[in-house]
């Protein structure tokens, strides 16, 4: 899935995924390929990102999250 994490000042990520997993204001919770269409707050946290093994942290001060076809952004503080 082709994810992006963007803030006000710049991209912070941008590519290819296969899981990425958020900090929600109501918990943690991961998104895979195909997953159904979604829009959430997001709290203080890391942002995991997963790539062939590989994971890679992000930290943000919160933001939103929209999810459709695929398609995984992050409005990030």
């Amino acid at each position: 899935m082709n994810v992006e994490i963007i803030t006000p000042d710049k991209t912070i990520f941008k590519g290819e995924a296969d899981l990425v997993q958020l900090p929600g204001i109501d918990g943690s919770f991961e998104i895979l390929n195909n997953h159904a269409p979604l829009i959430s707050a997001l709290k203080k946290g890391k942002i995991k990102v997963g790539k062939n093994k590989k994971e890679t942290f992000y930290e943000i001060n919160g933001g939103v999250i929209e999810v459709l076809e695929n398609k995984v952004l992050v409005l990030a503080e």
